[in-house]
């Protein structure tokens, strides 16, 4: 009997040619600053984990504190009896940390964008999305079957265009935007583009994954960033990177909440946190609020390694926070550049087409507040030799 799935071998034979499969890198221990995978320690410069709160001691305490009164689970899901008074509690701490009149907790970053887009539209509205946006939002574009328009990256007026001529048309409008791109690092054109949904009558939503503990007081994101409270209807944004633990949130009016926890899918269908998931993250809002120098030790370091590669010659794009590329071309060489710097004792990864556009490749590097000068000059000298060896430096 043939196998129906020899397809997926081939596909995979194909990748291994050219150079672009990638194995699972096995972290064994914690996830910090300096990590063990596959056997190896190495500089990790591949981690989410801005602020180094993945091994924080509060984090650590308030989880197995958690454990001990709560249990490791919840039962179900929040809409039959999973719902705990720790995950109330958690939704009002991070509403009251982001400005807002409430949140509601998805089980991960990616279930809040798909979800939340997927639930307020319908096949009659619109979407205008940044061309860039993050793959959460173009699956809950999809899923919404709401007619989608795109724009050139960060092109306000692109985006004022779509919206003037959608004017007369029926149905709702939602402008949407990343805060902070995941895979070039630039911010968003929020101001102007707020600016443009309040003009043209269209709901405002911004991802704020990557800006969630880096941009804006305390790390309250780019909303904060550029003073835009009240601007903007829909906040999203994470409790997998810089909050180091697991989840995604949304932002917003009572209504808004209200109304996702009805209809919102991965809400309506997903086991609810695990007490100390829900707890870890409520400690680690604490750090952001009683710990302001993280923040700024994350920004000192990614000053220091950005300059760092560039004066040796590296393309790092239009970056503007800690997510740094180095962008080499084509992706058989990022992969290349990858192995490498591994085999130096660097983590990076290489990323390619479709994650990125063809020609643009690049090892994605993230510093965290917990690198030491010491840990960034040696990943620099590992770039320098092996950019050197592989022709990407003269």
């Amino acid at each position: 009997m043939s196998d129906p799935l020899s397809y997926l071998h081939d596909q995979l034979d194909q990748w291994r040619r050219e150079g672009t499969y990638q194995r699972l890198r096995i972290l064994q221990g914690e996830s910090a600053a300096e990590s063990l995978f596959d056997g190896k320690q190495v500089i990790n410069l591949a981690s989410n984990n801005y602020l180094g709160l993945t091994t924080h001691p509060k984090l650590r305490e308030a989880a197995i504190a958690a454990v001990r009164k709560f249990g490791v689970g919840s039962g179900a899901v929040r809409t039959i009896s999973g719902t705990m008074s720790i995950h109330m509690e958690l939704e009002e701490r991070i509403a009251d940390f982001k400005h807002s009149e409430a949140c509601v907790v998805f089980q991960s970053g990616f279930a809040a964008n798909a979800g939340t887009v997927a639930a307020i539209l319908t096949p009659e509205d619109h979407i205008v999305s940044d061309e860039l946006n993050h793959a959460s939002i173009i699956d809950g574009c999809r899923l919404s079957r709401a007619k989608i328009h795109v724009f050139p990256h960060k092109d306000v007026a692109a985006a004022e265009k779509i919206l003037a001529e959608l004017d007369a048309a029926p149905g709702r409008k939602l402008l949407i935007t990343d805060g902070v791109f995941s895979m070039d690092g630039d911010i968003g054109a929020l101001p102007g583009l707020a600016e443009a949904a309040e003009k043209h009558s269209a709901i405002m939503m911004v991802d704020d994954a990557h800006s969630s503990g880096v941009l804006g007081r305390n790390g309250r994101g780019t909303i904060d960033h550029f003073n835009l409270h009240g601007r903007v209807q829909v906040q999203v944004g994470t409790l997998s990177k810089a909050i180091g633990v697991l989840g995604g949130y949304v932002c917003g009016s009572r209504d808004l909440i209200e109304f996702l926890y009805h209809r919102a899918r991965p809400f309506l269908f997903s086991t609810s946190h695990p007490p100390a998931v829900a707890a870890a993250c409520l400690a680690a809002f604490d750090v952001l609020e009683q710990e302001p120098e993280r923040i700024d030790a994350l920004w000192d370091n990614t000053r220091y390694f950005k300059k760092g590669l560039t004066d040796a010659g590296f393309n790092t794009g239009i970056s503007e926070t800690p997510i740094t590329p180095v962008i080499v071309g084509e992706a058989a060489a990022a992969h290349q550049l990858s192995r490498e710097l591994f085999a130096e004792g660097v983590l990076a990864t290489g990323i390619g087409f479709p994650t990125v556009p063809k020609g643009k490749a690049r090892v994605r590097t993230i510093v965290t507040a917990t690198h030491t000068k010491a840990e960034l000059d040696r990943a620099l000298e590992v770039f320098r030799k092996v950019g050197k060896k592989l022709g990407i430096l003269g």
